[in-house]
C-alpha cells in the first residue's frame, strides 16, 4: 500500500471540475478535504446500494414499462460510474 503520508501521494477524489476533469488531494489524508471525500464515497455507495435494489425490483416486474426498466438502468449506469471511480482511487491508493 503506498504510504498515505507521503506529501507527494495523491488521491483520486470522488468528484470532477466544473470542465469535468478529475480532482485529486495531494498531501493531508486525514484533512477536511479527505473526510468528506469519505463521506461523499459513503454515500455513493449507499445510493449505489439502493440503485442496484431498484433494478432488481424493476427487473423482477413483469409489468414494468420501458420507462421504469430506463430510469432504474439509467441510475444503475450512474452508481456504477461513481463506483469504479472509488474503485480506482482505492486501487491507486494501494499502489
Amino acid at each position: 500500500m503506498a504510504d498515505q503520508h507521503d506529501p507527494n501521494s495523491m488521491r483520486l477524489l470522488p468528484w470532477v471540475s466544473d470542465t469535468g476533469k478529475p480532482c485529486y488531494l495531494v498531501g493531508e489524508p486525514d484533512g477536511v478535504v479527505a473526510t468528506f471525500a469519505d463521506r461523499v464515497e459513503e454515500r455513493q455507495l449507499a445510493a449505489a446500494q439502493a440503485a442496484l435494489e431498484e433494478a432488481h425490483s424493476a427487473l423482477a416486474d413483469s409489468a414494468a414499462g420501458a420507462l421504469a426498466l430506463r430510469l432504474a438502468l439509467k441510475n444503475a449506469a450512474t452508481s456504477l460510474a461513481k463506483v469504479l471511480r472509488i474503485a480506482e482511487s482505492r486501487s491507486a491508493e494501494a499502489r
